[in-house]
């Protein structure tokens, strides 16, 4: 099996990143930056393609990766990843491992602000724990994202109206479409701290957002989640609004969700 990886980047001088990513397969890199063009290039024998476009968004970017896709198996990345030199090799055998898989998830050594989730066990992910793992966790089967029809929201994530959450629908939307999801335990490299390009701290905007996010993936249930939610997250989440205030602004953007 071949693997791709598609690499979600802005503004970033394409060679150094192949070399700072630690890049040992093939690659296409969307570079959201000031202008547009084209560049491609080997990186020993793997083919490092580069698409530039002025527009912004993440969820648009990863689009555009998934349009110029080749692999057999594509692995969602950012540009702040180092893999490590096996990936290639884990990635491939977990596949081979379960072979009605379409989806795997990967682990990644992160910042602990960051941690939201690690693999302790290989198991198959569905409804009651798919909301957890970022977008650079991910590796598919391209033939099945296809088959199923799936896409990346342009409302949520870095660049687009609302802050996050494009990673929790689309994996949603993976479900919804039949696609087989496991988590592996392999760790196949590391994030490289540094600071969000999206989040100003738990505020209005924050729960606002959440409140958006949660009508898209809950429905009619939205509201019970986000209790759920906040009494969860309560002590890191309610230390200068009010759980009562956070909730008020969690329901803004549910109805305001209703109206789009």
């Amino acid at each position: 099996m071949k693997l791709q990886v598609l690499v979600a980047a802005v503004s970033k001088e394409i060679n150094e990143l192949a070399e700072n990513m630690h890049l040992k397969t093939d690659a296409v890199i969307v570079n959201q930056c000031d202008s547009y063009g084209y560049q491609e290039f080997f990186k020993g024998e793997n083919r490092i393609q580069s698409f530039s476009m002025a527009e912004r968004g993440v969820g648009l970017n990863r689009n555009t990766a998934l349009l110029h896709a080749t692999g057999d198996i594509v692995l969602f990345s950012d540009e702040d990843i180092c893999f490590y030199d096996d990936y290639k090799e884990k990635v491939i055998s977990a596949f081979e491992k379960n072979r009605d898989a379409d989806l795997i998830t990967f682990n990644f050594k992160v910042h602990e602000s960051r941690a939201t989730y690690y693999n302790t066990k290989e198991r198959r992910i569905r409804w009651h724990n798919y909301g957890r793992y970022p977008t650079f966790a991910v590796a598919a089967k391209l033939d099945a994202l296809r088959k199923a029809n799936v896409s990346f929201s342009l409302l949520f994530g870095g660049g687009a109206k609302y802050s996050n959450g494009e990673d929790s629908l689309f994996l949603r939307d993976c479900l919804k479409s039949g696609m087989h999801m496991y988590a592996s335990t392999e760790e196949i490299g590391e994030e490289v701290f540094r600071e969000s390009t999206w989040f100003c701290g738990y505020n209005e905007k924050f729960f606002t957002d959440r409140g958006v996010l949660y009508h898209f993936l809950y429905g009619k249930m939205a509201k019970p989640f986000s209790l759920r939610f906040l009494f969860a997250h309560k002590g890191e989440m309610c230390k200068e609004v009010s759980l009562k205030q956070a909730y008020r602004w969690m329901k803004s953007g549910i109805a305001e969700g209703k109206l789009r």
